[in-house]
């Protein structure tokens, strides 16, 4: 096996680079992983690139395979997919999804990848972190057959969040998105689109994920008297303003946090992390998540391109390709 692998740091806020690093030596229950793709998670490796990540939630915020430590220098990602090249029988050959950084190789242990179905293309099983995120939304939601819905903030969770619900019978679903060219991608979804000022209201439910106080006011002037924002917005260490006086009591509306770090209360009892991750990963088989897959990006080209990606709202997912020379370490580091 090859010790030594490269990966992609943060080494000042704004500040990225390629670093030589060593493998530890697997043991006997973990899998040595070649990196074929990984993905941006474009919200909130915004966050991290500019070192927005609160002293306070510095812990609660560490990726699982993160490296080094908030603000910088910290090596961070979770949504890669590989073949696993050393491991246990039954893994070795076997594509699988795994929340690792950014980086040529890995050693993980085996319970911490997941296989990628056989119906699922490794370039498209990147996005697993993400749906999972949106799964467990819908968990927290409970959206019900012919709701009224709102997606407010058409970026990469949002668009899987409305992907999801389309596929609800009866369901009226609009994304909500300041970017017109947005409506393209919610016609691939399968669901209606609107700027904010045009967008439908008396809804029973809206899920706010554009990280922004207006499209969270927004959500609340959308919902229909006792309706329910769930949040999904992490704003790292911006205040957020948010009109709780006018109506906001007398129509009885209510806004509910969702955070993909844990369980949905709903399901905590009868699933687990995998059982999710799994769902995920079969959910993938659809083509239509292909339509969030931005562009492609070479590993080496990571460094350069990071300030681009982190200015670019347009963006959805940025994918990171990998070839054999981002794999051959320098021996000369």
């Amino acid at each position: 096996m090859e010790h030594r692998a490269r990966s992609f740091w943060l080494r000042a806020p704004g500040e990225g680079e390629i670093r030589t690093v060593d493998l530890p030596t697997p043991g006997p229950d973990d899998v040595v992983v070649r990196t074929r793709f990984s993905a941006v998670s474009r919200g909130t490796e915004t966050l991290v690139f500019r070192g927005g990540v609160p002293a306070s939630q510095h812990a609660r915020m560490r990726a699982p395979f993160q490296v080094g430590e908030f603000p910088a220098p910290v090596e961070y990602g979770y949504l890669n997919v590989g073949e696993v090249e050393d491991g246990p029988a039954g893994l070795v050959g076997r594509t699988v999804f795994c929340l690792a950084p950014h980086r040529t190789r890995y050693v993980v242990p085996a319970g911490a990848v997941t296989m990628v179905p056989d119906a699922v293309p490794a370039a498209r099983a990147v996005l697993a972190g993400t749906v999972e995120t949106a799964v467990n939304a819908l968990w927290d939601a409970a959206p019900r057959v012919g709701d009224r819905i709102a997606v407010v903030g058409g970026g990469m969770v949002g668009c899987c969040v409305a992907a999801l619900l389309a596929r609800i019978p009866g369901v009226r679903v609009q994304l909500v998105d300041l970017d017109p060219a947005r409506a393209g991608v919610a016609a691939a979804l399968g669901t209606g689109f609107a700027t904010p000022s045009a967008a439908a209201g008396d809804c029973d439910l809206v899920v706010h994920a554009s990280a922004t106080d207006a499209g969270l006011a927004r959500s609340l002037e959308l919902l229909a008297d006792e309706g329910e924002v769930v949040e999904l917005s992490w704003y790292g260490d911006r205040p957020v303003t948010l009109p709780l006086g006018e109506a906001f009591h007398s129509r009885r509306l209510t806004i509910r946090a969702s955070q993909v770090g844990s369980i949905a209360p709903a399901r905590r009892g009868r699933r687990s992390y995998a059982d999710r991750m799994a769902l995920s990963l079969r959910l993938l088989a659809d083509p239509v998540f292909d339509t969030l897959i931005t562009r492609d990006i070479r590993f080496a080209d990571l460094p350069r391109e990071m300030p681009r990606i982190t200015g670019e709202p347009s963006a959805l997912c940025v994918r990171v390709t990998y070839d054999e020379d981002d794999r051959t370490p320098d021996r000369s580091e």
